[in-house]
């Protein structure tokens, strides 16, 4: 007899044909640490992290990211939050869903050496995450794996209109003390635009104690913000954050001037969605911390990349994990914040910034984060 789970994945089958390779891309992997400070389990379907035990100061773990009991959902919900993958060819927004090589300030198709890919965000303003299917979207294949590790591999040949094929290697290691690192090397075969993030949605409480993370600590190392316009790209500026409600160079709880923050991230949205720029990039220190006071665990995150965005979920609305509730029960308005370690947004149409995300057969592109749990008392 054919169970109901098998029948609804079989179901799957032709939805997932133009965008999978492998009609079973939500097989879990689970790593763990050897002292049992850290366990995570991934699924290759966008080399997504669906779970990620830690152990809060009473020595209870919690699952500390947001998700589905249904892994398939990656793939259909239609919402499409974008829960804990590895995001690309390039994160983000980038506006019109156009660039140029070499750059240029926002070039118009069609022209030499203009690009358009597909629009998904604002209207159709805008290109999100890679496009309508991103690397988030893609089934990864197992390389290889360990009990500590995990490694997958994606081609992204030419998808979604970008030049040339990148070829994509992410390893998710967990070690001793707490320690969970996510790395991604690429190459590609043509001069291409590469920016990558891992889009994860903390909820450091997991839904014990608390119902959303506005009262979680929060320090980001950065003194400049990027300012954007309504849809959310890139007006070329830089904003000093002192006195305003982008300053967490010292920790500040995430809703500490709250009131202020009403439109920042677009209608009447409240809260953030933005680029931080770090001042110490590629240092050896933290340049984001969070930590909650009820559950105690801290995550101090460590990076190669220029910048990180804060995105405090203004839109969330998807059933919750049975361990947070779910599914009665909704993901909702600030039930988590996305923390990505990323490059300048839209620096490919921002030439003034002097950044170079074109990567080629002379230049690989390397992302790198590692996060360090504690807890505090």
């Amino acid at each position: 007899m054919i169970s109901k789970w098998f029948k609804s994945l079989l179901a799957l089958v032709p939805l997932l044909r133009p965008v999978v390779a492998d009609p079973w891309p939500f097989d879990v992997t689970t790593i763990a640490a050897p002292d049992g400070s850290v366990t995570a389990k991934f699924v290759s379907f966008g080399a997504t992290m669906t779970e990620l035990w830690i152990k809060d100061r009473f020595g209870n773990p919690r699952d500390i990211i947001i998700g589905y009991d249904n892994n398939t959902e990656l793939l259909t919900d239609p919402a499409h939050p974008v829960f804990n993958p590895i995001v690309g060819r390039y994160a983000n927004r980038i506006k019109n869903g156009t660039f140029s090589i070499p750059i240029t300030k926002y070039p118009q198709p069609p022209g030499p050496n203009v690009y358009h890919i597909p629009t998904n965000d604002h209207d159709g303003q805008d290109t999100l995450h890679g496009g309508i299917y991103g690397w988030d979207r893609r089934n990864w294949t197992i390389v290889s794996k360990s009990p500590t590790s995990v490694t997958y591999h994606h081609l992204d040949a030419a998808d979604e209109g970008f030049p040339g094929n990148v070829s994509a290697y992410t390893t998710h290691t967990v070690e001793n003390g707490g320690v969970l690192k996510t790395t991604v090397h690429a190459t590609a075969t043509e001069l291409t635009p590469i920016m990558l993030t891992q889009h994860i949605y903390w909820n450091l409480d997991a839904f014990q104690g608390s119902e959303n993370i506005l009262n979680h600590n929060l320090r980001v190392d950065a003194s400049r913000v990027v300012e954007v316009d309504g849809d959310a790209i890139p007006t070329g500026n830089l904003i000093n954050v002192t006195d305003t409600p982008w300053d967490f160079r010292t920790p500040q709880k995430i809703d500490y001037r709250w009131n202020e923050t009403v439109g920042l991230c677009g209608g009447g949205c409240s809260g953030y969605d933005h680029c931080w720029i770090y001042d110490h990039p590629e240092d050896t220190n933290p340049g984001v911390s969070l930590w909650s006071d009820v559950s105690g665990i801290r995550v101090d995150i460590t990076t190669n990349n220029p910048a990180t965005q804060v995105y405090t979920g203004y839109w969330l609305d998807t059933p919750r994990k049975k361990v947070h509730g779910g599914p009665s029960l909704n993901y909702t308005s600030y039930s988590a914040v996305a923390i990505e370690q990323e490059g300048y947004i839209d620096a490919i149409n921002t030439p003034e910034w002097g950044v170079n995300q074109i990567y080629g057969p002379d230049r690989d592109y390397t992302w790198s984060t590692t996060y360090k749990f504690s807890t505090v008392q």
